[in-house]
């Protein structure tokens, strides 16, 4: 065994020995900061700080927009059953003024009853008409005929008779009549058809 320190190797010309991979490169440090190899560490996070910052901003806004979008659609919603409300209370308002004229002739109807009773009968009928009138103003006419074909969309069977006069399936009598028309209707005509054999 030989005493003396071992010699190391004679390292080739170039070659990178252990301590020096493990030290920077002189001037890295300033290159690194300056743009020499890249961006340092400091330069990143402030650009991710006003990254962030805008987005927060961009958000705060739309945010706002909305909360705004929503209060304008609640306030249009009341403003809107306000307007219907209002509206109906409008239609009820003129169809009672529409019935009016009614109730004042039924009222001179029976204070004239008394001083002659025979009369009572024209006066119900002319105020029976003018009601009549009222609800085709309105938009449902009175509908009774006879002799029609029965249809399901206007008519309401409410019996069969056996008419040999009349054609299978049409309407022999009106029971009670209807108002408006098939696709308005207020009241279906209540009828008895002539039965099929």
């Amino acid at each position: 065994m030989s005493t003396q320190p071992q010699q190391s190797e004679p390292v080739p010309e170039g070659a990178v020995t252990e301590q020096e991979q493990d030290l920077p490169a002189p001037g890295a440090a300033e290159a690194r900061g300056t743009g020499g190899e890249g961006p340092g560490p400091d330069a990143a996070g402030g650009r991710a700080d006003t990254e962030s910052g805008e987005q927060a901003a961009a958000l705060a806004e739309l945010d706002d927009r909305w909360r705004r979008a929503l209060a304008d659609l609640e306030n249009l919603r009341k403003r809107h059953a306000r307007e219907l409300e209002r509206e109906r209370a409008a239609e009820r308002a003129r169809t009672a003024a529409a019935l009016l004229p009614v109730i004042d002739n039924l009222e001179l109807a029976l204070s004239h009853a008394e001083a002659d009773p025979g009369s009572i009968v024209e006066g119900v009928k002319a105020i029976r008409d003018q009601a009549v009138d009222a609800l085709a103003r309105l938009g449902y006419e009175r509908e009774a005929e006879t002799g029609v074909p029965f249809d399901p969309a206007r008519h309401e069977v409410v019996g069969v008779v056996e008419d040999a006069d009349a054609e299978p399936g049409t309407v022999v009598q009106v029971l009670r009549p209807g108002y408006g028309k098939a696709d308005k209707q207020l009241r279906p005509v209540a009828v008895a058809v002539a039965k099929r054999e």
